[in-house]
């Protein structure tokens, strides 16, 4: 489960002309989330934040789950769990701000980026090297992948979208 504004975003808005609110996501982290999701990992997001261009990055992805508009994080989470039949254990949660620390108690790792609030990062399982929106994400992901031992194949042939 991944939080957006600050965790796949720098957490700034731009907003056009047209009161249209404008993100930039970081490319390396969607194809480390592909990558995740090639290896049988369900991906969510999960953000307090309006939709938009979240939703338009979700649909891009293939994300099947992408909740916004969430005013309560830890509930939210909750359902999406039961509706997917997975225990906090199973859970891994990715955020930068309070808001994200709420998840605590239902989840079995928490992860923030490097540029996330002192209290989160305080009770952390891991802080990543990298800030949000600048490749926090596809760190995670590497190390995940590295960990069941998926990493060096990608390493040495490459990857195209749909390979195994």
């Amino acid at each position: 489960m991944l939080d957006v504004d600050g965790v796949l975003t720098d957490g700034g808005l731009w907003t056009n002309e047209r009161g249209e609110v404008i993100k930039r996501f970081d490319v390396r982290d969607g194809l480390g989330i592909r990558l995740l999701q090639q290896a049988g990992i369900e991906v969510a997001l999960l953000s307090g934040g309006k939709g938009g261009a979240t939703e338009q990055r979700a649909s891009s992805l293939q994300i099947r789950h992408c909740l916004t508009s969430v005013k309560d994080k830890p509930a939210a989470l909750v359902e999406l769990q039961r509706s997917l039949g997975v225990t906090p254990a199973q859970t891994a949660y990715f955020g930068d701000d309070l808001n994200d620390l709420a998840v605590r108690s239902v989840v079995g790792l928490l992860f923030c980026p490097a540029d996330a609030v002192v209290p989160l990062k305080r009770q952390a399982d891991w802080v990543l090297a990298r800030a949000g929106g600048d490749g926090a994400v596809r760190l995670l992901a590497e190390a995940i992948l590295r960990a069941r031992g998926l990493w060096q194949p990608l390493a040495k042939r490459g990857w195209r979208d749909g390979n195994s």
